[in-house]
């Protein structure tokens, strides 16, 4: 069995691999796309970091991978739906490096905080400029923590210890939640308003990216300092750089950029800003963990077909998968689109088994349930080894019923998501062998492919509805792939599901919203 490792990896892993007698470990790092396509046919496992780009024309050319394994966490740089349908366990290494950040964006605070950064580069000019370099202490400040995961809530402790006063402010953890952790939990509007400091611990998701822009600067006070060691892009570069300017922000610490490396960057220009290239998770331990990890993963599958840690695969017997593979992906749809449709941190997650599901473990399709609902929240962290485990953490009471009356159906799950501000219910089933199909929303029948570039529209049930959605999209050279219509019960609404060649804008959302009969617009995405 043969491993190719084509980025850095800790010597430790490497060893690890050397150390095993029917292993063979190959460690070509910076190679060109097409120099791995050449090669990548040779091995079984793939061992990566961030530089590597595992594309479907790569894995086109993988005839013999069965494993990637990526040191760390993030797997922005994996075709992961590729993998899946080529069969492609993909794993990653959640937890190794979470302490390791969390330290860094305290030193970050602290080094902006003191101004030493430009301290030392003064210093070594020849100047003993104290006066220009005063700063200010930390105790009894206003620390904002937006993100209570893993890292933020490991930040919030450390600021804790520093006599800071934390509050925090995560739309997917209950207030209960945060408050028995010590915190206090607020709005992002009160958090924009009260902080002292503001950092960020969310993944980059659409709701994410630019969350620090115009519009949050002007509720902060004035003076307020902004820490970022997440993802580049949740902070708006330009419009950070026009509130260090008008004095508004009065310092900035950027571990991560939206474009990296960043090349010309304005930002550059301010000596209130003090940034590290990505370092967040670049400790020795940290890279010891990860390289430990993803080594002693890869091992265990290749040699005992375990797995651990997969993002797509759960951890079940090859029998069994062939059996729940169509539910577990029609799990993970159904958990996707509750996430996408619910609104408040989730308290309840009630998932219900109806028909001939006889024999069969059901706990691998609860799984997947939950990961497909924490997916869009926490993005890489989650798999399905640890989804109960986060969901437990963030509070969230999980229970499984059965029963042997499916209507219509052989078999139907229904998922209900019990949330601070709401109840919704969606039911799936398996149509044939393989195709999922999602067939009820609350009182909505239809029969919904859970595929790509989706938007749920509500809209009265009256002539002239679906011809003006039509006309709207077509204006914008926007083609319908597919339509299902379902009819409320007992109500004068429809609920409308449009599969579109290409994703429906922001913009052009808006101007659906706006059309007469047409009551709500939400665009979803699997």
């Amino acid at each position: 069995m043969k491993v190719l490792v084509s980025d850095n990896l800790g010597e430790i892993g490497i060893k690890m691999f050397q150390d095993e007698e029917e292993i063979e470990v190959d460690v070509k790092t910076g190679l060109s796309s097409e120099e791995q396509k050449n090669i990548i046919g040779d091995y079984d496992a793939l061992v990566i970091r961030s530089a590597t780009k595992v594309t479907e024309d790569l894995m086109d050319a993988a005839k013999n991978l069965k494993i990637i394994g990526r040191a760390g966490i993030g797997l922005d740089n994996v075709d992961i739906p590729a993998a899946t349908k080529r069969g492609i366990i993909v794993m990653n290494t959640p937890g190794g490096n979470v302490v390791t950040t969390a330290e860094h964006t305290i030193a970050m605070m602290l080094a902006l905080s003191r101004n030493i950064p430009l301290g030392t580069t003064s210093l070594k000019a020849g100047q003993w400029d104290k006066k220009k370099l005063q700063g200010r202490e930390l105790f009894n400040k206003v620390l904002g923590v937006i993100g209570f995961g893993k890292i933020g809530s490991i930040v919030a402790d450390r600021a804790h210890g520093l006599k800071m006063r934390v509050i925090l402010h995560d739309p997917f953890v209950t207030p209960e939640l945060i408050e028995k952790a010590g915190f206090e939990s607020v709005s992002l509007e009160e958090l924009y308003k009260k902080s002292d400091y503001i950092t960020v611990h969310v993944p980059k998701l659409k709701s994410t990216t630019g969350l620090i822009n115009k519009k949050a600067f002007d509720q902060m006070k004035a003076g307020v300092m902004i820490i970022n060691c997440a993802r580049g892009g949740i902070v708006d570069e330009t419009d950070l750089y026009d509130a260090m300017k008008s004095n508004k922000v009065a310092g900035a610490a950027l571990d991560v950029f939206e474009t990296e490396p960043p090349g010309e960057c304005k930002l550059f220009e301010l000596d209130r800003l003090i940034c590290t290239p990505h370092l967040g998770a670049s400790t020795r331990e940290a890279q010891t963990n990860v390289a430990i990890a993803v080594a002693s993963q890869i091992i265990d599958y290749l040699k005992n077909g375990t797995i651990i840690n997969a993002v797509n695969v759960p951890s079940v017997t090859g029998e069994l998968l062939n059996r729940l593979g169509p539910f577990l992906t029609l799990a993970d749809r159904m958990g996707c689109l509750q996430a996408q449709l619910c609104k408040g941190p989730v308290k309840e997650v009630v998932i219900e088994y109806a028909g001939d599901f006889f024999g069969l473990d059901l706990s691998p399709i609860s799984i997947a349930a939950l990961k497909g609902l924490l997916a869009p929240v926490v993005k890489d962290d989650v798999n399905f080894v640890n989804a109960q485990i986060l969901a437990k953490e963030r509070g969230i009471k999980v229970t499984e019923t059965t029963s042997s009356d499916s209507g219509h159906f052989i078999n139907l799950i229904t998922v209900r998501i019990i949330t601070t501000e709401m109840t919704n219910t969606v039911s799936g089933t398996i149509f044939g062998k393989n195709d999922p199909r999602i067939v009820k929303i609350n009182n909505f029948g239809l029969e919904l492919i859970p595929r790509g570039h989706l938007a749920l529209i509500h809209n009265l049930d009256k002539p002239g509805a679906i011809g003006s959605i039509g006309a709207a999209l077509g204006n914008h050279n926007i083609n319908i792939g597919r339509m299902q219509v379902g009819q409320e019960e007992d109500g004068e609404r429809n609920i409308i599901f449009l599969s579109t060649d290409t994703p429906i804008s922001d913009a052009v959302r808006d101007e659906l919203h706006a059309l007469p009969l047409v009551k709500a617009v939400t665009l979803l995405n699997f």
